[in-house]
């Protein structure tokens, strides 16, 4: 992940959160705290996904809040509620192969987005590790927000 930069228009949290995980390798950023609006100080895990652009091709790191099902990570490309998908999102459906960074690990994975049984069953894990995806979900209207399986490749 060393050739992949930040990706590009990110809100300044979000730019200096990543620059604390990259700095230290990991070891510091992991478990992110964070005050959702109007709600209280939570604690949320999250991790670098490094996505190949799909016009570029250069590779980009974004720090998004996960989950785990089995030995999978789930993250959620909710982008606030808007009413378009994220640019990672629309990267890893073009080319599935991503990096994943937890902690000081580094893994390599392929990304599939949920669906039917599944998606409803993930979506339950992730309104636990980050209730706001529910007034996201609200926001987003018609867009149902992907639910993403990243499966380490063994």
């Amino acid at each position: 992940m060393s050739d992949a930069k930040l990706g590009p228009k990110q809100a300044q949290w979000i730019i200096d959160h990543a620059d604390r995980y990259l700095s230290s390798g990991g070891t510091d950023g992991h478990i992110y705290k964070m005050k959702p609006a109007g709600g209280e100080e939570m604690e949320v895990p999250s991790l670098l996904l490094t996505t190949t652009g799909r016009k570029s091709g250069e590779k980009f790191i974004f720090p998004l809040f996960y989950g785990m099902s089995g030995n999978s990570y789930i993250i959620v490309a909710s982008k606030g509620g808007a009413p378009a998908h994220p640019s990672w999102y629309l990267n890893l459906v073009a080319n599935p192969e991503v990096g994943v960074q937890v902690g000081t690990q580094k893994i390599q994975a392929i990304a599939r987005t949920a669906t039917g049984a599944e998606r409803a069953a993930l979506w339950e894990i992730a309104i636990k590790f980050w209730p706001p995806y529910v007034a996201y979900q609200e926001k987003a209207g018609d867009r149902e927000i992907p639910v993403v399986v990243l499966d380490p490749i063994a």
